[in-house]
């Protein structure tokens, strides 16, 4: 046998044995084998067959893992940040002028219909889809334009004749046909009147607003003579409860909620007015059923009427709490009905 031993041959007598490499480094006296790759391969010789031994250090490969996986371990976590971080930026970056269409869209509403969504300078399809939407709200505005103009010019051309046709029957010999009659155009009068309010609110008029105690308000609207006489009226005036609004706005809907509740009230209807919390709040309340929980949204839905039984001059047409909530949103307030009744909050003007 033959052992390569720094680049000399040992040559054992016995070619009959064969020796493992781990038993050949040993016995030729080398390093510890665990260190070194060590190959045999057998080969014939003139004194017969014989095993020739190689070795190779294995340092040189220790270190170049060693150098790898010093490399690797950081470099493919940053690697990969990197590329999920310009990801981000490049996806981000695309998908913003989506994102400001979407919040632009988000503030449009009916009153502000003239507004319109950023158009990208990119000529792809994120800026055909802004001009598309910005074509969709023009035709948008001007329908609901059109819509307003309609209810405001009837409302407004159908007072005149219904004031002179309700004048005629209060002047005529009365009867009971008269009398059913001028119930009719007093409640088309009123149905005149609302409309033309709605058609103004929508409108987006500006408010003339100033400064105004809400439970005078409160007070003088809410003792004002109603169809129910018998139901009593009681106030819980709270003084200077001072806001920023509109006289006749609010008189509005002081006078909506109140004939609401006179309306609906067994035998008495409560008027609260107090400062909570930086706001003022108006409470109306009456002892009558209430309005059961799934219905009390309902209730702010135009020409909405819960009780489709009563008599057609007992009810209204549905739009004095829608009339109310708009005026109470105008005011940058709140009406909303709780388990006691109508509560409209608006922001307290401090003094």
């Amino acid at each position: 046998m033959v052992y390569m031993r720094d680049g000399t041959i040992a040559r054992v007598a016995d070619p009959d044995v064969m020796l493992t490499s781990e038993k050949a480094a040993s016995t030729a006296g080398w390093a510890e084998p665990s260190r070194y790759a060590v190959a045999g391969v057998q080969v014939n010789t003139v004194s017969g067959p014989a095993m020739v031994w190689s070795r190779v250090p294995l340092s040189g490969a220790e270190q170049a893992l060693r150098t790898l996986y010093g490399a690797l371990l950081p470099g493919v976590p940053a690697v990969l940040l990197v590329v999920a971080l310009m990801t981000w930026y490049s996806v981000g970056r695309a998908l913003a002028p989506v994102a400001a269409i979407r919040v632009k869209v988000a503030d449009i509403t009916a009153r502000d219909l003239h507004q319109r969504v950023p158009v990208p300078g990119s000529k792809d399809e994120v800026a055909a889809l802004a001009t598309t939407v910005n074509g969709t709200l023009d035709r948008l505005e001007t329908a609901v334009e059109t819509h307003k103009r309609f209810v405001a010019d009837a409302a407004h051309e159908l007072r005149s004749p219904i004031a002179t046709l309700r004048a005629r029957l209060e002047l005529a010999e009365q009867s009971e046909l008269t009398k059913e009659a001028l119930a009719d155009v007093e409640r088309l009068q009123s149905l005149a009147a609302d409309l033309l309010i709605l058609a103004k609110l929508d409108a987006g008029e500006p408010l003339r607003a100033s400064e105004l105690d809400l439970g005078q308000v409160a007070a003088e609207e809410s003792l004002r003579a109603r169809r129910r006489p018998e139901v009593r009226v009681e106030l819980d005036i709270e003084p200077d409860v001072v806001m920023k609004g509109s006289r006749a706005h609010l008189d509005r809907l002081v006078t909506n909620l109140a004939d609401n509740a006179v309306r609906h009230a067994a035998s008495a209807v409560r008027v609260r007015v107090h400062a909570e919390d930086g706001q003022a709040v108006l409470h109306v309340q009456d002892d009558g059923p209430g309005i059961p929980p799934e219905q009390r949204e309902a209730v702010f839905d135009r020409f909405t009427r819960l009780d489709e039984a009563r008599a057609r001059d007992a009810g209204g047409a549905g739009l004095g709490l829608p009339i109310a909530r708009d005026i109470a949103v105008l005011h940058e307030g709140t009406l909303v009905y709780a388990d006691s009744g109508f509560v409209a909050k608006f922001p307290l003007k401090r003094i």
